[in-house]
């Protein structure tokens, strides 16, 4: 008997060394390299923290999407087509294939981080089911960005002001509600703002409080105008055929090791809104020079106003672009939360 379970323990020993020798590789692109999200989470995730959990079972190996040079609405293709095992990107820019992408972070629907997360978890079951169709991807998390706020090189005092600006937007429902307060939506790319800033091509961006401040907006822009026109919501997905190719285990771990990564990431998003605003407006600064940005909160009026624009323009465009089925599923699972309701006309 001795022999016998000396034996087993031996075998199971080689078993452990050889699926360490031939560990699960996983190919995964992040976000932006500049930011919290891929400095603190996304990378060392991939880079560390899963062969330390693992035992060296499964490895990987992250490059950011800013590093790579890759468009947003490009990530998810290429994990459709094995290109990347695994990719965290924002929903925003999927949308182009299906509005359905789009519901758990309409514009200015949300206005704290706490909703916003409820928001998330009762839509994730509906994405979940547009990841594997579109994409033949399964999702695994969904995660914020700081908050996403209006950064102006022009005189913004309140929510009237944004009337006739040019404002550069990423995703169509913040371009609906940019013309819903009578502005004009200007796609560009992240990189290329401030100089579109400076230029006047655009008066304003809308960016997360995080993202403006590390990407030095503060040198160009004037007005920090802080009404929330969304929350930057992220995914983290990975090709439904690797997810296959792992064991139950594998599968296992991985859900436990991204549930824990989900939760930390959700709860340093929560602190960072506070940290950049104070940095960017002049405030005390921790994290680097403080910039000289003028603070605009918006007043009780412009909140009634932005409510108004949420239901007759956000919402019910974004109803009208997914359909009947689409707006009532959004109404049987976001909509009790916010109390609203999504009608397709």
């Amino acid at each position: 008997m001795k022999k016998l379970i000396t034996a087993t323990a031996a075998l199971a020993m080689l078993a452990g060394t050889a699926m360490a020798d031939n560990p699960v590789v996983l190919k995964a692109v992040g976000t932006w390299s500049s930011l919290t999200n891929y400095q603190k989470h996304e990378g060392p995730f991939f880079n560390e923290r899963l062969a330390e959990a693992s035992g060296g079972q499964i490895v990987g190996e992250i490059k950011s999407q800013s590093g790579l040079g890759l468009k947003g609405f490009e990530i998810m293709r290429l994990v459709k087509n094995g290109v990347f095992d695994f990719a965290f990107g924002l929903p925003g820019y999927v949308a182009a294939e299906n509005a359905i992408f789009e519901g758990a972070d309409l514009s200015s629907l949300t206005q704290d981080i706490d909703t916003q997360r409820k928001v998330a978890e009762a839509y994730f079951p509906t994405l979940e089911k547009a990841f594997a169709e579109i994409y033949n991807a399964k999702l695994l998390m969904l995660y914020p960005f700081p908050s996403q706020t209006l950064w102006c090189n022009a005189e913004i005092n309140s929510i009237e002001d944004l009337n006739g600006k040019k404002i550069r937007v990423y995703a169509t429902t913040l371009g609906d509600f940019v013309e819903g307060v009578g502005g004009t939506s200007v796609t560009v790319a992240f990189s290329e703002v401030i100089p579109a800033l400076e230029k006047g091509v655009v008066d304003c961006g809308i960016t997360g409080t995080m993202s403006a401040y590390t990407a030095n907006w503060q040198q160009v822009a004037t007005h920090a105008y802080t009404l929330r026109v969304g929350w930057g919501l992220a995914f983290g997905a990975m090709n439904m055929d690797k997810w296959n190719s792992m064991s139950a285990d594998q599968q296992a771990l991985f859900q436990e090791e991204i549930a824990a990564l989900n939760d930390r990431m959700w709860a340093e998003t929560a602190t960072e809104d506070e940290i950049a605003i104070s940095c960017i407006t002049g405030g005390e600064c921790s994290i680097g020079e403080p910039g000289a940005m003028k603070l605009v909160q918006p007043s009780e009026s412009d909140l009634a106003v932005r409510d108004k624009i949420a239901t007759e323009v956000v919402l019910a465009r974004w109803a009208e672009r997914c359909g009947a089925e689409c707006a009532e599923n959004w109404n049987n699972t976001v909509g009790p939360i916010l109390g609203l309701t999504a009608k397709a006309e």
